[in-house]
């Protein structure tokens, strides 16, 4: 079985355990973070995914790590990783689960593309206008890309929405071809 369809199925047990505690958001955030850490530490990255290095061993340097600072689900789900060597899928399992729970809690994140660092207040517009446009509330994550020369780029999911002054010019050079 591929590594992408594992992590679906993690991620969705994991969801229904955090669901039926009503922790789905912290649940989120404690991934986010036990990923993060694992992922700016090579040393540990390679402690982890070494073949000869012992479930044992490995469960007992992340008991020091993470064991009192993620949640009971969390924890389970980390065990399981290393007991079944799955260790490698814990960024795919991340996203799939961020993604299930966007779904099921109507949200969805926004990465918005601008030419200069947008104001917290341009960022709730940004915000409010998409949740009308999905009827989701949206959380807005902002990116500076002086390539657009100005306007903004907001990608939700799959979609691009391209209000940018360089798709613009782009968009008027084809029509006039």
């Amino acid at each position: 079985m591929s590594d992408i369809v594992v992590a679906k199925r993690y991620a969705r047990a994991l969801f229904e355990v955090a669901k039926d505690k009503g922790i789905i958001s912290q649940v989120e955030e404690e991934l986010k973070s036990v990923a993060s850490a694992i992922r700016d530490n090579a040393d540990l990255q390679k402690f982890l995914n070494h073949p000869n290095i012992g479930t044992t061993v490995k469960t007992d340097l992340l008991k020091q790590i993470f064991e009192g600072k993620v949640s009971e689900p969390v924890w389970n789900t980390l065990l399981v990783l290393i007991d079944k060597g799955r260790q490698a899928i814990l960024s795919a399992l991340v996203s799939d689960f961020a993604k299930i729970a966007d779904e099921a809690l109507g949200q969805a994140s926004a990465t918005v593309y601008s030419a200069f660092a947008l104001t917290e207040a341009q960022q709730a517009e940004i915000a409010s206008h998409f949740s009308k446009v999905t009827g989701k509330t949206i959380r807005v994550a902002s990116v500076v890309e002086p390539k657009l020369l100005g306007g903004i780029q907001v990608r939700i999911g799959d979609r691009l929405y391209d209000g940018s002054l360089a798709g613009k010019l782009d968009r008027l050079s084809k029509a006039l071809v």
